[in-house]
């Protein structure tokens, strides 16, 4: 004897089919009836993005993938077209520069980090210090803040110019400044290790005022309340500084310090502005020696977008390493 249950068909009837999962096709057109507004406000930047960003990205990993240089591109001369006859090589770029082989790639990595690392550190002491004088009430704060801030609304080209006239060894007028207290000219941009002290000093002076901003958005963030009871426990300014200051702004800190350093290891224009081509290529952190091998002498674009794509997965490294230290727990 069996029973039947409600979920068998009964006897000499067809099962009725399944239902059919919405497939990926009805989800999108469902996302789109329901979000359409949505989808066309974003698509536009979508659009600009992968043209400015999206396809040299992918055309620049291909490249890095061939031996691509101008002697074997295509090119037109005159009405003739000379087609290219570059081809694919696969990772011997990558291998080229990671295993020291190029001999450049090393030597300018530990010039970009000592670079990066400096400029940072100063900056963010800098801009702390000025951010905490700022934070008080003083007379002509307005002002202050204003004249503090005026390096970033300067347009880079401009503010790196001005740099390089006050830096000129004959009219310069830091030479000018030195030699009235007794002491002797400089050639401020001559000699490599020159080179490297006046391109960290005019980074210093181009990154402080936007450190200074984020950095007293962060202080005025922090309740007063907790001074008041530390100075209440008995605490010095320098223990409430070490014990409420620093702590309230570890969240800005954080993304500040990850912002600052990613744009100073890929600041192309302070170095390119302020030497270019007065240099025997030991100021050149890696960004401006790639621009270099694609675009002088006889330009080898593949080993210019290879060591574009290391760059990229350098700071993708640091980012995610990065995030991690600093949020163990969203890791």
């Amino acid at each position: 004897m069996t029973t039947a249950t409600m979920d068998d068909p009964a006897p000499g009837t067809a099962r009725p089919p399944r239902a059919r999962r919405p497939g990926l096709l009805a989800a999108i057109r469902r996302s789109w009836d329901k979000h359409w507004y949505a989808w066309a406000m974003v698509a536009p930047v979508v659009i600009v993005l992968g043209v400015l960003v999206g396809y040299p990205l992918v055309y620049g990993a291909y490249l890095s993938l061939t031996n691509a240089t101008e002697r074997n591109v295509a090119t037109d001369i005159g009405p003739v077209h000379v087609a290219a006859t570059y081809h694919f090589i696969g990772l011997h770029n990558y291998w080229q520069i990671l295993s020291g082989r190029d001999g450049d790639f090393y030597p300018r990595l530990e010039w970009t980090v000592v670079w990066t690392v400096s400029c940072v550190a100063i900056t963010y002491g800098i801009g702390l210090g000025l951010a905490s004088l700022l934070n008080r009430k003083v007379k002509g704060r307005l002002f202050y803040r204003l004249a503090l801030i005026l390096p970033w609304a300067v347009p880079a080209f401009i503010g790196v110019f001005a740099w390089r006239l006050m830096l000129n060894s004959q009219y310069g007028v830091f030479n000018d400044i030195i030699t009235g207290v007794g002491l002797p000219a400089q050639d401020w941009l001559g000699t490599p290790l020159q080179q490297k002290t006046a391109v960290i000093i005019v980074n210093v002076w181009v990154g402080v005022p936007f450190m200074m901003v984020a950095l007293l958005g962060g202080l005025q963030a922090i309740p007063q309340e907790l001074y008041e009871a530390a100075e209440m426990d008995g605490a010095t300014p320098l223990q409430r500084f070490v014990s409420v200051t620093l702590p309230g702004l570890r969240p800005v800190t954080s993304t500040v310090i990850l912002l600052s350093t990613v744009w100073t290891f890929n600041m192309f224009p302070i170095i390119f502005l302020l030497l270019g081509n007065n240099t025997t290529g030991d100021t050149d952190i890696l960004v401006t020696y790639a621009y270099e091998k694609a675009f002088t002498g006889v330009s080898d674009y593949s080993g210019a977008a290879a060591y574009g794509i290391v760059i990229l997965l350098i700071l993708v490294a640091f980012s995610t390493f990065y995030r991690r230290q600093v949020r163990p727990d969203q890791a």
